[in-house]
């Protein structure tokens, strides 16, 4: 287990509901990765890379919703600026990501 947290710091945590526009292969990538375009409504598209290949084709990813930080700074990968992170559980190289159970409106908070 990581350090403990305190709620507050829970609390600057923006994690939202998003649905995946585009799906591009990643190449430049150190580890198999794909660019992704998600839509978090009123929050605007937001780009990400994501190590997702083993698990997900990119028409698996299409239309799907996903939960992702919002709020960390912009973080350059390779020659790709990624803007959030998405959120899955890690089991070896697989990452089962997160979603709602059933579908919500982009952009809506987790807590």
């Amino acid at each position: 287990m990581s350090d403990t947290i305190q709620f507050e710091d829970f609390t600057k945590v923006d994690l939202r509901i998003g649905t995946i526009l585009e799906v591009n292969d990643f190449p430049e990538a150190r580890q198999p990765a794909y660019q992704l375009k998600i839509d978090f409504g009123d929050l605007g598209i937001k780009k990400t890379s994501a190590q997702i290949t083993t698990l997900y084709n990119k028409e698996q990813l299409l239309q799907r919703q996903i939960v992702a930080v919002v709020n960390f700074p912009k973080k350059q990968i390779a020659n790709f600026m990624s803007e959030c992170l998405v959120l899955g559980a890690v089991n070896g190289k697989d990452v089962i990501l997160l979603n709602p159970e059933h579908k919500v409106p982009n952009g809506t908070i987790v807590s």
